[in-house]
């Protein structure tokens, strides 16, 4: 199969998958003949990128590494070793010969309820293991789950994935639209676990019928259907599946119904093999890991980008087209929220809050370096002052791009609306910057959330085969 260079006690083959800042090839286990797969990053292509990006990149792999290494579960893809060279990481994991559970529901469309149920089986049981290790996954979806030869699943792309106690609140709101939970969709602390058993569900629906439950071309609709739960089940759908599907589609996350009550659920029951885990004694081991990166950072510390605010996947969605999501969910406060998008530099962008503060007659008081407050312009008059709370904050994104988060706690609502409608108009208008930096900073930041895939993965031909992340 044209096995040629070594990396260690691997003997390197074909390629299987690539992407923009890595490669994945097939590879031999020397010592036991086994296959792996090894996914390679190249460090001069990383550190070319712009800083923020590098810590980004770095931070992201790193990151899902480490969480992975954590887990050694039958149902989870497992993570050999890394080992790192002046030039190139190299990431050896299980090599999954079976691809995406997405490539067998493209060409069989919708699974019979026995292989329906044997993948769901075991991804409640690797997802459980998963929270009971504090890990929550926070991306599932079809694409990164991979099937072996023998059609077991294996969940893989750990790299938006959070580590923390049971119980503890997660805030960053992440994953793929289709599969998010409502809960992520406002700005709350949400609970992870049942984020991640609310995606369960939707890949549940998938594949009994075929077809997603939420799905609009339309970001502003899609996240109505979502928060509203609104679907509607095929009409081959036995009533056990309805029950149990429109218990886990849940749009309050405290009456979504948990993992053990999935698992007591008669439908869940039948022909139900629990998976056997085997939990080593043997102490893990992150040498390796500190040893690859250690070489790429220097004596830079491993950290996320250094921002005004971390950027997140629905944040960076709200900003294409300049969406504004404010009037999707009903905040239990009276405070009012609108996102907008700006294909600007971040001082650009500062620049037209002020301008359009400017327009609706508002006085600017900068807080600090990315937000602003606004207040009416005083008058030389004794009179009763009425309070008007008005926020903007900027988000950098890349360098010509950012997003703009409008807050107001209080005041007068047709103000806050013509705040909103003038600076939609400024922004619409076009940057002098290149579009060429644009596009380059798109390609790294929009690598791992915007897409519906932002893994590389192995398909078949021209696509990765095996379905492993290629970055």
């Amino acid at each position: 199969m044209g096995f040629a260079n070594n990396i260690g006690k691997y003997q390197l083959g074909r390629t299987i998958g690539e992407g923009t800042f890595a490669k994945v090839k097939l590879a031999v286990d020397t010592t036991n003949g086994q296959y792996v797969a090894i996914k390679t990053i190249d460090k001069h292509m990383v550190m070319e990128s712009d800083l923020k990006s590098q810590a980004w990149i770095l931070f992201v792999v790193q990151r899902e590494i480490r969480t992975m290494k954590l887990l050694h579960h039958p149902n989870i893809v497992r993570i050999h070793e890394v080992i790192g060279t002046k030039t190139k990481i190299y990431i050896v994991m299980e090599y999954v010969s079976g691809g995406q559970l997405s490539d067998k529901l493209s060409y069989a469309e919708k699974l019979s309820e026995v292989e329906a149920r044997k993948v769901f089986q075991q991804l409640i049981d690797a997802v459980d293991y998963c929270h009971n290790k504090g890990v929550y996954h926070r991306d599932l979806k079809p694409e990164n789950l991979l099937l072996d030869s023998k059609g077991n699943l294996k969940v893989s792309d750990f790299g938006l994935s959070a580590l923390h106690k049971p119980g503890d609140l997660l805030s960053t709101a992440c994953g793929s639209p289709s599969y998010v939970a409502p809960e992520l969709l406002v700005h709350k602390g949400y609970d992870g676990a049942a984020a991640d058993v609310w995606s369960c569900g939707v890949i549940l629906f998938e594949l009994l019928s075929g077809y997603l439950p939420f799905d609009d071309r339309n970001l502003i609709n899609l996240y109505k259907k979502i928060t509203k739960a609104d679907y509607a089940c095929p009409q081959w759908f036995t009533e056990s599946q309805r029950k149990l599907i429109s218990k886990i589609l849940e749009p309050n996350p405290r009456r979504r119904m948990t993992i053990p009550e999935i698992t007591e659920s008669e439908w869940f029951q039948t022909d139900y093999m629990p998976t056997c885990v085997n939990e080593s004694d043997e102490k893990i081991n992150f040498d390796d890991v500190n040893a690859a990166f250690d070489s790429t950072e220097e004596d830079r510390e491993m950290k996320p980008p250094k921002s005004p605010s971390f950027i997140n996947a629905f944040q960076l969605i709200a900003m294409s087209n300049h969406l504004d999501l404010s009037g999707l969910f009903v905040e239990e406060d009276d405070k009012q929220k609108t996102m907008l998008g700006s294909e600007h530099t971040f001082n650009e962008t500062i620049k037209k809050i002020e301008a359009a503060a400017i327009d609706v007659s508002l006085s600017v008081q900068r807080m600090n370096n990315f937000k602003i407050k606004m207040h009416p312009k005083q008058k030389m008059t004794r009179c009763c002052k009425s309070y008007f709370d008005l926020s903007a904050e900027v988000i950098e994104v890349a360098p010509t791009n950012c997003v703009v988060e409008i807050s107001k706690s209080a005041g007068q609502l047709g103000v806050y609306t013509e705040f909103c409608k003038s600076l939609s108009s400024l922004l619409a208008e076009k940057s002098d910057i290149s579009t060429q930096i644009q596009e380059t900073e798109d390609t790294i930041i929009c690598s791992k959330s915007i897409k519906e895939s932002s893994e590389e993965t192995y398909p078949k031909d021209n696509k990765v085969h095996g379905g492993h992340s290629s970055s």
